[in-house]
């Protein structure tokens, strides 16, 4: 895959997935402009047969380049790998003709099928991190070295509410990933409107210092405001059942499985009770929690949790 693509002409599949970029790229325009949307979803499988999502990141700084991702979703087992990989080929080929990038600005993510099914193959060292802009916030995306980028762009809403209704709060992030909703706590909808504290949690060393690049892009590090904002490396269970703080606002967005070294194994679905009932605990009367995670299959225990529903 190089930019001989736009020399050489689309394949007729090719040709098929560019003219459906375009379609959605003038649909989304108009949102775009009245949301301030730069980063976003431009293509979902649309074509089943090109199973991939497309997202754009704007570069907010800088050369303030356009980025495309791509991520292969899981084809079935009966489609021959070399059919998925051409068709993936073709779908690279119709990002790159349609908003004329240099390859340099794809990222493409593919899975390789071996021992124990499908699964994504090796990610770059790039090191790149771009800064885009998200309402009033600034925040850092890497688009080459993870299978995540370090921003869900399905929780934008949720991120803009919290920057809503965090003002004057105090606001505990658990899971917090590179705390893109943290900033939008201690942003605020509109500048000094927001959290008056906030405590963020995750295991990962590297999300942790992912997250304080995030709060230093906007200003969260400077001494009026550090020490009411805390970024904190812990099992998120072992720390809300050792803590005694209350929040009016918590944000909770587990993921499906995890297992590590340092803390016990972790399964949304079994374990979303104790979790809650534990962050529930540390909730202050009159307070909020969300509560989200992407387990397709979940189910909420609503008899086990009725007393909080």
């Amino acid at each position: 895959m190089n930019d001989l693509y736009r020399s050489v002409g689309l394949s007729e599949g090719a040709q098929m997935v560019a003219n459906r970029l375009r379609k959605n790229r003038r649909r989304l325009k108009s949102w775009c402009k009245r949301t301030g949307a730069t980063c976003y979803r431009i293509y979902d499988a649309d074509l089943p047969e090109y199973s991939a999502a497309v997202d754009l990141y704007q570069e907010t700084e800088g050369a303030q380049r356009t980025f495309l991702h791509v991520q292969e979703y899981q084809a079935p087992a009966h489609i021959p790998e070399e059919k998925t990989r051409r068709r993936l080929d073709e779908l690279v080929a119709a990002v790159l003709d349609v908003f004329e990038i240099p390859r340099a600005q794809l990222a493409c993510k593919t899975r390789s099928r071996g021992k124990g099914g499908s699964k994504y193959g090796r990610f770059a060292e790039s090191g790149e991190f771009v800064v885009v802009q998200e309402g009033s916030t600034l925040l850092e995306v890497n688009l080459f070295d993870y299978l995540d980028t370090g921003l869900f762009l399905d929780h934008r809403p949720v991120r803009l509410r919290i920057g809503r209704e965090a003002s004057g709060k105090r606001f505990l992030n658990l899971f917090c990933y590179t705390a893109a909703a943290t900033v939008h706590a201690a942003v605020g909808e509109a500048p000094g409107n927001g959290a008056a504290a906030s405590v963020s949690v995750d295991l990962s060393s590297t999300y942790l210092g992912w997250a304080k690049r995030n709060l230093t892009l906007n200003g969260i590090d400077k001494a009026a405001h550090a020490p009411a904002h805390r970024l904190v490396q812990s099992d998120v269970l072992r720390w809300l059942e050792s803590s005694s703080e209350t929040f009016d606002l918590i944000f909770c967005d587990p993921p499906t499985f995890s297992n590590s070294k340092r803390a016990d194994d972790f399964d949304v679905q079994r374990d979303h009770v104790r979790l809650l009932e534990a962050a529930m605990a540390r909730l202050a009367p009159d307070g909020l929690l969300l509560f989200s995670n992407n387990y397709r299959r979940f189910r909420l225990a609503e008899t086990e949790l009725s007393v909080f529903l």
